[in-house]
């Protein structure tokens, strides 16, 4: 199971009215790289694998959805299947969210998940990011 962890910034973004989790288009891309939770900002602070076999590049929206019931707001998506094709996608050990619609700053990172080890799905295999029941919750 992969582990989930939030990017610090996520928290002052949300008081600065950075994010729109009900509006806003948020998407998951695929690294390498490890994130730091105190110091990666922005998309372009962890570097993207290549696209290429079935992975977009910018990653695949995960058409969320915000709610909020009895004072607990909760974040959800759709979970992300991605099949690689005519080739090997990755490696990647980590898939991150981040705003794809918030121009300043551009494209702020929301949250990130580890799977404990890199990951190179071959040619006709599928990966699927699953974000369970819900993404985040905020109460």
């Amino acid at each position: 199971m992969a582990t989930y962890n939030k990017f610090e910034c996520f928290v002052g973004d949300l008081g600065d009215k950075i994010h729109d989790l009900d509006g806003d288009v948020i998407k998951v891309y695929l690294t390498n790289a490890a994130p730091s939770t105190s110091a990666d900002t922005i998309k372009t602070d962890l570097a993207e694998i290549s696209a290429e076999h079935g992975y977009a590049a910018g990653g695949d929206d995960i058409t969320n959805t915000w709610s909020e019931t009895a004072g607990v707001g909760t974040l959800a998506g759709t979970d992300v299947v991605i099949t690689a094709s005519g080739g090997t996608i990755g490696p990647f050990r980590y898939a991150v969210i981040y705003n794809d619609t918030q121009t300043s700053p551009v494209d702020p990172l929301i949250a990130w998940w580890d799977y404990g080890s890199s990951i190179t799905p071959t040619d006709g295999e599928t990966f699927t990011i699953d974000f369970g029941a819900s993404i985040l919750t905020i109460e």
